[in-house]
């Protein structure tokens, strides 16, 4: 989808790696994994309007103000190019070329009116090729917002990864930020790798910029067992870059059991 064209693809070990740049209106490098796929190029929350550090734009000049905000705000050296769009036909590709089989889509609604994308037609053009279209909204530039969002993002990947009935497109409005960090998390969570392993080998594929303390601090969140434990704002920088295997197992379950909310 146009929009979300840098894009990632991956599953679990054996990790096999190659590139792949694509003739038509993606360019993308693939994670190879036996049997499970997932592909980013970028939670439900609350709030449905624009980012606030994103103003609503008319002009011309929408992508540079984006792009000043978000590298602003992530500080980081990438940029965003909007150069199709998200279309309809798009799904077509995904669906032909990609075999994708599910989509889940991080933009909340204002995102989607600042860029003028027509969602309800990628719905319907994705119902009719049979990919399940989710939606998963979470804050443009805020990790508060990703932290919180994270795990039942990474809930409904996971899921519909072991649906095993297709690639599954991840996907937010530049692809830095929110949708790396959903796969980032899954990889960590679910693949046996701490999130130092997970966070560099994506982004060795995709340059991008997630942020880790929301990652560590969604970790945190779902590992944490005992009320009074101290809180994730008063510990280390490093703190929870890596979990005991009972903290996998733990946050697994419970990533498996906010499927059903």
């Amino acid at each position: 989808m146009a929009g979300v064209i840098n894009t990632c693809l991956f599953s679990r070990p054996p990790l096999q790696i190659t590139s792949n740049k694509n003739k038509s209106k993606f360019t993308s490098c693939f994670i190879k994994f036996p049997c499970m796929f997932c592909k980013f190029s970028g939670n439900e929350t609350e709030s449905n309007q624009p980012s606030r550090m994103v103003p609503r734009i008319t002009s011309k000049n929408k992508m540079e103000e984006y792009n000043t905000a978000m590298m602003r705000m992530m500080r980081n050296p990438y940029e965003y190019h909007h150069d199709l769009g998200q279309k309809a036909e798009d799904i077509d590709h995904l669906k032909e070329e990609q075999k994708v089989g599910y989509i889940l889509n991080l933009q909340q609604d204002g995102d989607i009116e600042y860029w003028g994308i027509d969602l309800q037609s990628i719905i319907e053009r994705s119902t009719k090729l049979g990919i399940r279209h989710m939606r998963r909204p979470a804050k443009d530039f805020d990790p508060e917002s990703l932290r919180l969002g994270l795990p039942k993002a990474v809930s409904l990947l996971e899921w519909a990864i072991s649906e095993e009935n297709g690639r599954v497109y991840v996907h937010c409005t530049a692809g830095l930020g929110r949708a790396p960090a959903v796969v980032i998390a899954y990889m960590y969570w679910f693949c046996d790798m701490n999130l130092n392993t997970a966070y560099d080998t994506l982004t060795s594929k995709r340059p991008c910029g997630p942020k880790k303390r929301a990652i560590r601090g969604a970790t945190y969140d779902l590992a944490k067992n005992d009320p009074s434990k101290e809180p994730f704002e008063s510990l280390p920088e490093f703190a929870f870059e890596d979990i005991a295997d009972w903290e996998r197992k733990l946050i697994q379950n419970r990533v498996r059991a906010l499927r059903e909310t």
